[in-house]
């Protein structure tokens, strides 16, 4: 439990730059008002995260050597590319977050 607990909180948390960014914009905006969404989304990302370490657990292998096992070897592609895209853009959004923060640090060129 010493090891689960760090490990829980940060995969539950995402605090990542650019989600920062997205929740520091949208509290400044809505206020309260989206909390609401906590109460709903909340059981489904523990239920996904639930099943996800059963299937690792169960098989020792990840989601995708998992899909290979029972999909057509086209899907399994377009699913790793799909992930290969969003992990460039996630990136990309983490760095333009890290920059923007920067710049309210250090004061922007005008």
């Amino acid at each position: 439990m010493r090891l689960v607990g760090p490990r829980l909180v940060t995969g539950a948390a995402d605090d990542d730059p650019s989600g920062i960014a997205t929740y520091s914009q949208a509290g400044a905006q809505f206020g309260y008002g989206l909390l609401w969404t906590g109460f709903l989304t909340t059981p489904f990302m523990i239920a996904i995260q639930l099943v996800s370490a059963q299937i690792g657990r169960v098989t020792g292998k990840g989601i995708i050597a998992n899909v290979k096992d029972f999909a057509p070897r086209w899907l399994v592609i377009s699913l790793v590319s799909m992930l290969v895209m969003a992990n460039t853009f996630n990136i990309a959004a983490d760095i333009a977050a890290m920059g923007e923060a920067l710049s309210l640090v250090i004061g922007g060129l005008s």
